[in-house]
């Protein structure tokens, strides 16, 4: 625990989370869902269709926090210059830790899609929400700029396409930061596959940000026989410290102990199994972030003990070689995962 004591508080609180618990009525069954013979949701069914024959977007979903990988060269020099600062101060200016909406930002958090002939309306856990107009009118060319912007969407057979516009330019459009001017225009195609998946591609424009447009895709996973709980922001989260007094303050670890780290760990992140990879490269040790997507450097503040540029930190087995678990430590606790075999293969 040494280690712990050498690098900054980075996070001390961010959000009062409600999450699904044992109560009765958050184990309510979802009507009008198919099933397989011993009762489950069969979320692998051809999709419910509304009264005029499209997909039902209808249902309570969840997502993933994501790291969208966009080149450098699509940047301009203020989207650089913003993400480096984002990335050195640890984010802390990210929308959700100062208790503000996360806008265009796709989120992990739960959400729940209610479809309607004139409207479609999408609900966050966080008490915000869209509206996305499908009565024919068209996206104003200079509305006021909000934090969820303006949506209409329309459909192209079995996929729901929706336009947005207007958003201020003080959201971020992914969890690292990666940012947007006034200027943005989206687009998502909503498809979906099954009673279980929405299958959405978002497409980008901001001349003011990037240098072209650019597309990524995500999906949405169905939560049946469950329902939603609140998960409201109480207070701004507080901050201490920089990455690169870390980085200043940080020791030089023997290569054969870096090499000892290297492996595949797995176990529960809460309710979730989550596996962290580490790989060195040129003499640095990396692994993947909570965040799909998300690279993390680590940098030595002991021989075992690592401060990510994520922000979380990571203790390793000092004791055996190769080590046999590493601690990672998150404003939600603390989670120990333990070294797979060499041959195990899961990709989780």
């Amino acid at each position: 625990m040494d280690g712990l004591m050498k690098v900054p508080a980075v996070l001390l609180f961010c959000l009062a989370l409600g999450a699904p618990t044992a109560a009765q009525w958050l184990k309510h069954p979802t009507p009008r869902i198919p099933r397989t013979p011993d009762g489950k949701p069969d979320l692998t069914a051809p999709s419910p269709r509304d009264a005029n024959g499209k997909p039902d977007l209808s249902g309570i979903w969840v997502g993933v926090d994501l790291v969208f990988p966009i080149p450098d060269e699509a940047l301009t020099a203020q989207s650089k210059a913003l993400l480096r600062e984002r990335q050195e101060n640890y984010g802390k200016d990210r929308p959700s830790y100062q208790c503000r909406p996360r806008g265009p930002e796709p989120i992990a958090g739960w959400r729940r899609i209610v479809q309607q002939p004139n409207l479609t309306m999408i609900l966050h856990d966080t008490l915000t929400y869209r509206v996305i107009f499908t009565d024919g009118r068209v996206l104003e060319s200079d509305p006021e700029r909000t934090w969820m912007g303006y949506s209409v969407g329309r459909w192209e057979g079995d996929t729901f396409i929706v336009d947005s516009f207007g958003f201020n330019d003080r959201t971020w459009l992914d969890w690292r930061g990666l940012p947007h001017t006034d200027a943005l225009r989206t687009t998502e195609r909503y498809e979906r596959r099954n009673v279980g998946q929405i299958h959405v591609t978002l497409t980008v424009t901001d001349p003011g940000a990037f240098s072209e447009s650019w597309t990524t895709e995500y999906d949405l996973q169905l939560r049946p026989d469950t329902e939603i709980l609140e998960a409201v922001c109480e207070d701004k989260s507080r901050f201490i410290g920089r990455l690169s007094e870390v980085e200043q303050t940080s020791v030089v670890v023997p290569p054969a102990t870096l090499a000892k780290y290297v492996g595949v760990y797995s176990g529960m992140w809460g309710p979730t199994m989550r596996t962290v990879r580490i790989r060195l490269e040129t003499g640095t040790l990396h692994t993947n972030g909570v965040v799909l997507g998300e690279d993390v450097r680590l940098v030595p503040t002991s021989d075992n003990f690592f401060m990510g540029t994520n922000g979380l930190t990571y203790e390793f087995d000092a004791a055996a070689n190769p080590a046999a678990f590493v601690v990672e430590r998150h404003v939600s606790g603390d989670w120990k995962y333990s070294r797979r075999p060499a041959e195990a293969t899961d990709q989780k």
